[in-house]
């Protein structure tokens, strides 16, 4: 992808002295909801007013957002207040009416990303566009369906774009609403470095006490923003009522936050980091060169039930491991969800190596 850093340039124009805040309702529900939130962001780190026009709702008889009515309630909160605005379109026709109504930042949601027919609809639609587009990141964590809407909307020639990542979702239980997998986001942050990244942390989470903490995650990850929901009276919105806070709560939430330095030249911290970092490149050899011999290992336990006809997935005995690898992990301080990916992605190539051997 050409011209990179044309893409940063809607941020440093911005001229922040902080990450870039996007705040505002999940929902626009009534006009003097959206200019009542909009008149209490004003004078803070807020930069971009946030509200969903159309709400693309798992099943039907949801509230599926107010429609076109409420790009008019957006120009209002610009007018009165000097915000900039930003809403989430889903099609070209909310495209149209966006650009008509000239908000200034458009997303596309997790439900658009999973289609390239619908981002490519888009893309055709936005063609040129000086106006910023941010992608939330699929509902999957599929990495090629994220890459691959940004290219289509790079290649209809819209220079101002930027990601927005909402975390995914998963059959599991977890603590989160979607799970972060930072390592995907991180991935996309390497593959395009001037390409800025803000994080969801309200969809991330879905309870607003986790919001601060998934923040400062984000920012400790060198995050350009973040975009927190943002409601007078959230345990009354009409959509996604946990995972919003008050104006105040926000306030309080930007002030406690901690922006880490991208580095710093001190002689003390260079040394110091170098020593670590050369500790922790020998640890993760030493973990390569276990992972392999357990493969090899994992091979001949796959020769073996080849030659007595026995089927490779032993539940109880994968039971058995997990629960005691937990435990063990516990002992070292590493949580249960952390020893859960480990070793199920390692018990997945074992039973990889066990079927070459098997079918072959």
């Amino acid at each position: 992808m050409e011209n990179k850093k044309e893409m940063r340039q809607w941020l440093t124009d911005f001229g922040l002295d902080h990450p870039l805040v996007i705040g505002g309702p999940c929902s626009a529900e009534t006009e003097e909801q959206v200019l009542k939130i909009a008149h209490e962001l004003k004078d803070t780190d807020v930069t971009v007013y946030r509200a969903g026009i159309w709400k693309p709702r798992t099943r039907p008889g949801m509230f599926e957002g107010v429609g076109a009515i409420g790009l008019g309630w957006l120009k209002k909160v610009k007018e009165e207040t000097g915000l900039l605005t930003a809403t989430e379109v889903a099609n070209k026709d909310h495209v149209k009416l966006a650009l008509d109504n000239d908000v200034d930042i458009l997303w596309i949601g997790a439900r658009s990303t999973v289609s390239p027919f619908i981002m490519q609809e888009i893309a055709d639609a936005l063609k040129g566009t000086d106006k910023i587009v941010l992608v939330k990141n699929p509902v999957n964590p599929d990495l090629a369906l994220w890459l691959g809407g940004v290219e289509r909307l790079h290649t209809a020639n819209i220079k101002n774009l930027g990601l927005i990542h909402r975390g995914f979702s998963t059959y599991e239980k977890t603590k989160y609403r979607n799970i972060p997998e930072w390592q995907i986001a991180i991935e996309v942050k390497n593959k395009f470095p001037d390409l800025p990244m803000i994080c969801d942390p309200s969809h991330i989470g879905g309870k607003r006490d986790m919001i601060f903490d998934i923040s400062q995650a984000a920012l400790d990850l060198n995050f350009d923003g973040l975009m927190i929901e943002t409601h007078t009276d959230p345990d009354n919105a009409w959509s996604d009522a946990a995972q919003q806070v008050t104006p105040i709560r926000l306030v309080e939430i930007m002030n406690d936050l901690k922006v880490r330095k991208v580095t710093t030249d001190q002689e003390a911290y260079q040394n110091a980091l170098s020593n670590l970092r050369a500790q922790i490149d020998v640890i993760d050899q030493t973990l390569l060169d276990t992972l392999g011999k357990r493969m090899k290992t994992a091979v001949e336990i796959g020769t073996i039930k080849k030659d007595n006809n026995v089927a490779v997935l032993q539940n109880k005995r994968w039971n058995e491991i997990l629960g005691k690898m937990i435990l063990e992990g516990q002992e070292r301080n590493l949580s249960e969800e952390f020893i859960l990916r480990v070793f199920k992605a390692v018990h997945q190539e074992s039973i990889n190596q066990q079927e070459k051997i098997i079918n072959s």
